[in-house]
């Protein structure tokens, strides 16, 4: 009895010592509880859609109030015309396009059939699906209101009219769930490798006690972090490279962007991930909390907070907040935006400027880290 007092007593002082520590086993189940509550839902919600309305007439204004009466569809752009519908899916301003035909009005007073297009973005495929599976939804009320309009005057022998949907999938046509994961599976996969490998580099240098010896060289923390890091860039691109040749060969995906802007990407993205990984490394002790701290701060945001899953804009605005935080948010979608939709700087500007940021933020940290430790 009194030998188990004493492993209890001495274990309590070791967690006591490792602040780093007892804040893992305290706050990490708290934080899963909230991340996994609040933003884990397969619910589709606030698609945005974009109308070209070339009829204006009370029946088009009919349909579209009962599309935005909803939570499913929030209003996006009015469009003048179609062709704005290829720049506002590029740049993400909406999911879906809808076009409603010049005489729908009239052609529902005549009891045809008329067909309302919807140009979808099927990049993310459980959103199409879902997004498609709602607009005929919608377009079924519509058809019941038009008979029941109808009704009174209409023969009993008369042709009933009927709006018919005519959903056109862009950049993910056959809803391939593969073609919408893997760009967000490579981002997780070398978010995961670049963090956890350069986390347990300088905390390597305290447990061996070799820390003493850079103490007293002319080494300077930048040098240290720049030489710790650099050979993990080398080995990101090349992972990066078979990771593509893998996602071509075994799932058919293809870059459909820029090679010279997909790089640029990828080492604006090691920058800000080796940089995480070099801070974890400075404030920890010893490589087992680094590794823990690593998979905590790498591979939960990755799935969970960046949108490889789940849509970020169903989660509440604070864990929207804390997702510009996460590293692979800007990374996931730039990889999607270049890989499946060709495109540009112009669109993905904003994702590089966030990665930018967060690479700025993580080295200066890790440095300022270096400097007391070194």
């Amino acid at each position: 009895m009194k030998r188990f007092r004493a492993i209890f007593k001495k274990e309590f002082r070791q967690i006591r010592r490792d602040p780093l520590s007892l804040g893992l086993l305290i706050f990490v189940p708290v934080m899963l509880l909230v991340l996994y509550g609040y933003a884990l839902s397969f619910d589709v919600k606030h698609i945005r859609v974009a109308v070209a309305d070339y009829d204006q007439s009370a029946a088009s204004r009919r349909l579209l109030d009962s599309l935005f009466r909803n939570p499913y569809f929030t209003r996006g752009p009015v469009l003048a015309s179609q062709r704005e519908a290829d720049a506002v899916l590029q740049h993400g301003r909406a999911r879906v396009v809808l076009v409603i035909p010049r005489g729908y009005e009239e052609a529902l007073a005549r009891g045809e059939e008329v067909a309302v297009q919807a140009l979808v973005d099927a990049a993310n495929a459980n959103t199409a699906s879902t997004a498609i599976g709602y607009l005929e939804s919608v377009a079924d009320r519509a058809t019941r209101q038009a008979r029941e309009d109808l009704k009174a005057t209409l023969r009993p022998d008369a042709t009933l009219p009927q709006v018919a949907p005519e959903p056109r999938l862009w950049f993910n046509p056959e809803l391939k769930s593969a073609t919408f994961l893997v760009p967000g599976l490579i981002g997780m996969i070398m978010m995961l490798s670049a963090v956890i490998a350069t986390s347990l580099s300088i905390v390597r240098e305290k447990e061996r006690e070799t820390m003493e010896q850079l103490r007293v060289s002319p080494v300077r923390p930048e040098e240290l972090i720049l030489g710790k890091t650099l050979p993990y860039v080398v080995i990101g691109l090349i992972s990066m490279t078979l990771i593509l040749v893998l996602a071509y060969l075994l799932f058919g995906v293809q870059v459909r962007g820029s090679y010279l802007l997909l790089s640029a990407s990828t080492l604006l993205f090691l920058f800000a991930a080796l940089g995480l990984g070099v801070f974890i490394s400075s404030i920890t002790r010893s490589q087992q909390v680094a590794f823990q701290a690593a998979i905590l701060s790498s591979l939960l945001p990755s799935v969970i907070l960046s949108g490889l899953i789940f849509p970020i804009h169903n989660m509440p605005y604070f864990i929207q907040g804390l997702t510009y935080l996460v590293i692979p948010r800007y990374f996931v979608a730039t990889l999607r935006g270049i890989i499946l939709k060709g495109a540009g700087l112009d669109v993905l500007w904003p994702q590089l400027a966030g990665l930018l940021a967060l690479g700025v933020l993580f080295n200066l940290l890790a440095a300022r880290n270096t400097r007391k430790a070194v």
